[in-house]
């Protein structure tokens, strides 16, 4: 303490107390001003609504008449869509992150690797749907079909994935895999019984967070030439189908001819966020279930 100068500390506090008052009201209000100004896109999107979603707008077909549309085949699209990319980003992306974190040596290599993916995570979801046009659509023959649109946004997601994984896995304490080697367990039963169990609340959050962006995206599914137009419902992965997004993104685009597509559009959104918080809700309460246990 004899080499600290009490009269300078003292000088300079007065001003380290302002400049913290500052920064803290400044993140007050910028937390404040994005708050607000979700109150207000959703207190718009709801009040346009009010008044179109019934049950006959949720089980109807798609018509070109805006008082007789439903979105059922958006629905079944999207669900049939998230049910082609969760397992296959969860599968590639785990996958990719045990090997990085647990079996790739480190070097150059990996060091390479580790950088592109994390790059990969910033690259506009327009390029994805490039990619997925030349390769799905186009190159393989698939069309603009289901399973082209989910291993499009599998695409698009699974560097965030592969990220949250790898954290996941390396906050697992060290102690907890030398106690399984110690018992004479192999590493390949250290992963699966002891990583991946304490990781997986981890890896969960990461994968709520990249589905919740795949099942909004817009523009690799307009890429890929995903339509809106009436089509019979979606009853496998290699049907044609159409998405809410798709949906929103056409019936906002024909409100400046049609005024009442704009609540068609709003009343699509509410459902969407509907859908995205059931899926949210049973992926946290799975989340939670397995981080109780550990």
């Amino acid at each position: 303490m004899k080499y600290i100068d009490a009269e300078q500390v003292s000088k300079r506090m007065g001003g380290r107390i302002v400049k913290n008052n500052l920064l803290k009201a400044l993140f007050f209000l910028a937390t404040l001003f994005g708050l607000i100004v979700l109150v207000v896109l959703i207190y718009r999107v709801v009040a346009d609504s009010v008044g179109w979603i019934d049950w006959d707008f949720i089980t109807g077909r798609l018509s070109t008449s805006a008082e007789r549309a439903g979105i059922m085949g958006a629905i079944l699209g999207t669900v049939w869509m998230m049910a082609v990319v969760a397992p296959v980003t969860l599968l590639l992306g785990i996958g990719t992150a045990i090997y990085l974190e647990l079996y790739a040596k480190k070097g150059k290599l990996q060091a390479i690797i580790q950088t592109n993916i994390s790059n990969l995570a910033g690259v506009p979801s327009i390029v994805y749907g490039i990619l997925g046009l030349t390769i799905f659509v186009r190159a393989m023959d698939m069309g603009n079909i289901i399973l082209a649109g989910g291993l499009t946004l599998s695409l698009l997601i699974l560097p965030i994935v592969i990220v949250a994984a790898q954290e996941a896995i390396r906050s697992v304490p060290q102690y907890l895999s030398e106690a399984s080697y110690g018992m004479g367990a192999t590493k390949w039963q250290t992963i699966k019984n002891i990583i991946l169990p304490a990781a997986l609340p981890g890896i969960l959050t990461g994968a709520i967070l990249a589905l919740s962006r795949a099942i909004g995206e817009t523009a690799p599914l307009t890429v890929i030439g995903i339509p809106a137009l009436i089509i019979p419902f979606p009853e496998g992965i290699f049907d044609k189908f159409t998405a809410l997004p798709m949906q929103i993104y056409y019936w906002t685009l024909d409100s400046s001819l049609v005024a009442e597509y704009a609540s068609l559009a709003a009343a699509t959104i509410v459902v969407l966020l509907i859908l995205l918080f059931v899926l949210n809700s049973a992926a946290i309460f799975i989340r939670n279930k397995f981080q109780q246990r550990f």
